[in-house]
């Protein structure tokens, strides 16, 4: 939190002008808004000006026709009042929607181009709550809360410049309580800021927590943690009451102070304009009276709506400078390669290539290997060996510290992001799957890719069948994250999503770790026929399924210590062939 939002500074002009900066393509909205904010001002001191005039003149001389004329004139009024306030809550609303939807796209483009760290450290929940409620907030600076400002002052200045044409006496008394709304309008703005800030923050926990919790039910349930995340939830829960109960209560020391100023300025202007027409016979000046009462309204009720939506504003405000921190992070990874292939060979290599996920704590140290075109690697190794990071490192989520990675003996700096990533895929071992179809979830709803390609390829690596079997096949629903298939039904999707896409560089992470007997057959036969005349690098737990790998890398401790094949390994009698030993004999074991 920086220094200017601990202080409470009521506004912040640089943040402001950045937020409007994004109206610049709709200026035509723009001064529509600004356009009739003007004449809903005029419109409004209009009306007690009439009413002055029908009380002074049309009742005094008992004139009906000039009664008619001046009601019909306040009928003109009131509908002009109306026109005008319809046309300002539609497009401020209108400009509000179009600036959120611009930055929201925005916001969303930078969190696409973030690097893999940025996500390992942030909460998903926090990001989620500046790409949709904070989001919101932004789009009522304009539609509840600057806008409206403006409209209310240009009331309040005409409702004072009348008053002072009509009898400036009875104006500096109005006048001379202003003050005492200003203050206390002041100091409630500096406070509320400091709320709000709470406030959002608050909120931003809350929808982390539950997040959490709901995606990770399972372990919660497992454990009996229920009463636990209960307990923690309480905290949590509290701590946001508690942030918006302070809003509550400066709400609640503000509004009445208003309300009895409001109250005090009406009894003085009914005493001291009931002298001056007393002190005074021929002055008949009673309707100017009335003509205060509405004015008086006309200045205090958008003096404690300004306060009220000053608080709208602050909370735009907070939520603008939460959003535009995100805009404003430099971690994304540099697409500044030009190079772009419909098509490589699939010759990878990694020359002395060191990388840290923290700086001083490296994770490879100095790795050094080459995957000819066509061949087919598997990366063995203990957890933690750096086999997956160099599938990061490949596919450019991460940067390396030093050394070179190369692509048919180009570094992958020089390839553009998307032409790179387009001739790599990747079957993870956790599967992503979206609430969504099977077809879309294996195009990803690539318009080129159809429902008859797919099916193709799906009898291709032989589990069609498989598919076709699930209610409506192909457009099975899958629900969130895959959730109504098996973890194997799920890995075979992958795969066949990874043959459609048809890569020159296959990379296999855990793919068979956490499968049955029955899907880890299918998914052998998918992996002979997905890695069949591609470059494939495979990181396996099971070392029987790489036994018809071109070369084995065994990795311990960000080192590749051995290399050959399965059979010049285990000759080695070295680390391979002590796991493949241990696995071997755990197997029989079980």
């Amino acid at each position: 939190m920086s220094k200017k939002d601990e202080t409470g500074t009521a506004f912040d002009l640089g943040l402001f002008k950045r937020v409007f900066a994004h109206t610049k393509p709709y200026k035509t909205i723009f001064w529509v808004v600004a356009i009739v904010a003007i004449f809903s001002a005029a419109f409004a001191v209009l009306t007690p000006i009439l009413v002055r005039d029908i009380i002074n003149q049309a009742l005094s001389n008992r004139d009906s026709d000039q009664l008619v004329i001046v009601v019909l004139a306040m009928l003109g009024a009131l509908f002009g009042q109306v026109i005008c306030q319809l046309s300002f809550n539609y497009y401020a609303n209108l400009l509000g929607e179009s600036v959120i939807k611009d930055i929201r796209i925005k916001l969303f483009k930078k969190m696409m181009g973030f690097k893999m760290t940025y996500f390992d450290n942030s909460s998903i929940g926090v990001l989620v709550t500046r790409a949709v409620a904070d989001m919101q907030r932004i789009g009522e600076i304009f539609s509840q809360g600057f806008f409206v400002i403006v409209a209310d002052l240009l009331k309040m200045v005409s409702g004072a410049a009348v008053m002072i044409f009509i009898n400036w006496k009875l104006a500096f008394i109005v006048f001379a309580i202003l003050p005492v709304i200003l203050i206390a309008t002041r100091l409630f703005q500096k406070a509320m800021k400091i709320a709000f800030i709470e406030v959002r923050a608050q909120v931003s926990n809350l929808n982390s927590f539950v997040q959490e919790r709901l995606a990770g039910m399972k372990i919660v349930q497992l454990f009996n943690r229920e009463e636990i995340e209960k307990e923690k939830f309480r905290i949590i829960n509290e701590k946001h009451q508690n942030a918006w109960l302070k809003t509550v209560w400066y709400n609640s020391i503000f509004f009445p102070i208003a309300e009895i100023s409001y109250s005090i300025g009406i009894g003085l202007v009914v005493y001291f304009g009931v002298i001056q027409n007393i002190e005074n016979t021929a002055l008949n000046d009673t309707g100017s009276i009335f003509a205060f009462f509405f004015l008086m309204d006309l200045l205090f009720r958008p003096l404690r709506q300004i306060a009220d939506k000053f608080n709208t504003l602050q909370m735009g405000m907070v939520a603008a400078g939460r959003v535009f921190k995100i805009l404003d992070i430099k971690s994304h990874i540099p697409d500044t390669g030009t190079l772009e292939k419909d098509k490589v060979k699939g010759t990878i290599e990694f020359s002395n290539v060191h990388f840290g996920y923290i700086a001083d704590e490296e994770v490879l140290h100095g790795i050094s290997f080459k995957v000819e075109e066509g061949q087919t690697v598997a990366i063995v190794g203990a957890t933690g060996a750096g086999k997956s990071t160099i599938i990061n490192l490949l596919n450019r989520f991460y940067e390396i510290d030093s050394g070179d990675i190369l692509i048919d003996g180009v570094n992958i700096r020089d390839y553009t992001l998307q032409s790179l990533r387009s001739h790599i895929a990747v079957v993870l071992q956790d599967v992503f799957l979206f609430a969504d179809s099977i077809a879309n979830n294996i195009s990803l709803r690539e318009e080129s890719v159809t429902v008859a390609e797919i099916e193709a390829a799906a009898k291709q690596i032989g589990v069609h069948e498989f598919i076709s079997s699930l209610p409506g096949g192909y457009q099975y629903n899958v629900k969130e994250r895959g959730t109504m298939l098996s973890s194997g039904q799920r890995q075979l999707i992958a795969f066949l999503r990874a043959y459609v896409s048809n890569p020159s560089i296959l990379i296999l992470d855990e793919a068979t770790s956490s499968v049955d007997t029955y899907s880890e057959q299918l998914i052998q036969q998918a992996t002979d026929k997905v890695t069949e005349g591609r470059t494939s690098i495979i990181i396996a737990h099971r070392l029987a399924t790489i036994k018809k790998a071109d070369k084995i890398m065994v990795m311990d401790a960000g080192q590749i210590v051995e290399t050959g094949t399965h059979q010049e390994l285990l000759k080695k009698g070295g680390y391979y062939s002590n796991l493949y030993e241990a696995q071997f004999l755990a197997e029989e074991v079980a």
